[in-house]
């Protein structure tokens, strides 16, 4: 009879391939894992079968991390508003703790890599909104949620494309001061531009400048 696969040994090498290809990418090769484990590639066939099953199971045990990473940064604490929770959390993501998963994921949008995980832009969407709405619950806002989100994915396109941290640090802390200014408005009147009565009793439009613009 053959060895049964140990969940242990199964566990340690995912736990290193994802080491692995957070430090340096998803290789399109099992060598690399290989010799990043201590195995070979024959073995970790052995555990994982075949080779797209092995980065599927490196990309949704690193998808894990960063869910409980990213996840925590946008947990509600009492002792802070929740757009200064925003603003932490956002350093850590763009920062050195948060730039590995960003970079990893964006190679599932490549044609090749995105094979291994098709859904997974939509998945990557909607994963962070529930999170997000109990984040803004606490300010009465989770209906923002969405708006919260665009704006985040928005600014990490742009910082991956053109690597200005200042320019995009400072256009979120511009939309934070925004996400303040209409924490206490009613749903529905979120808008930079609210309507104001004229003394003659006719309606007029007055701009927001908490929007930052």
């Amino acid at each position: 009879m053959g060895r049964r696969p140990q969940p242990h040994i199964k566990d340690r090498l995912l736990d290193a391939c994802a080491d692995y290809a957070l430090a340096h990418g998803l290789p399109d090769r099992l060598e690399p894992l290989a010799t990043a484990t201590g195995t070979s590639a024959r073995m970790l066939i052995y555990h994982f079968g075949t080779r797209d099953a092995l980065l599927r199971a490196v990309l949704g045990h690193a998808r894990q991390r960063q869910l409980n990473t990213f996840g925590d940064l946008l947990r509600v604490r009492p002792d802070e508003p929740y757009t200064a929770t925003l603003d932490r959390a956002w350093t850590s993501i763009t920062g050195s703790d948060g730039r590995p998963y960003l970079q990893m994921f964006g190679q599932l949008r490549e044609s090749a890599a995105q094979q291994l995980w098709p859904d997974f832009r939509r998945t990557a969407t909607t994963d962070w909104l529930g999170p997000l709405e109990d984040g803004l619950r606490s300010i009465g806002r989770p209906e923002l949620a969405t708006l919260v989100l665009a704006v985040i994915r928005g600014l990490l396109m742009d910082l991956d494309a053109t690597a200005d941290t200042t320019r995009t640090d400072r256009a979120f802390r511009d939309f934070l001061d925004f996400l303040a200014a209409v924490e206490h408005l009613p749903s529905g009147d979120s808008s930079a531009a609210h309507r104001s009565q004229a003394p003659d009793g006719s309606s007029t439009t007055s701009t927001d400048t908490a929007s930052g613009t």
